[in-house]
């Protein structure tokens, strides 16, 4: 099934389409990715806020999945996405 098929019916605003494009363009083959939230906002020229609400959206259609991710001593590092 291509990119296109798995979001053409789910009524996705604009900014989380070209987020969800972006991150399938970045994963590996496990669906897997770890863009920080200004590279992809960027990158895609939309704001930092706007990225988030996409990654909000894209959560709430269960076509994508983050986890935080941490540093070896604790401090917080870049969100891993997984995309479906």
């Amino acid at each position: 099934m291509s990119k296109y098929e798995k979001i053409k019916d789910l009524d996705l605003p604009h900014r989380a389409v070209v987020v969800y494009y972006y991150l399938c363009d970045r994963a590996n083959k496990e669906g897997e990715c770890w863009p920080a939230v200004p590279t992809i906002a960027c990158e895609v020229r939309l704001s930092e806020k706007t990225v988030r609400r996409a990654i909000l959206d894209l959560c709430k259609a269960k076509i994508l999945e983050t986890e935080q991710r941490y540093r070896t001593k604790g401090g917080k590092s870049s969100l891993l996405f997984r995309v479906f």
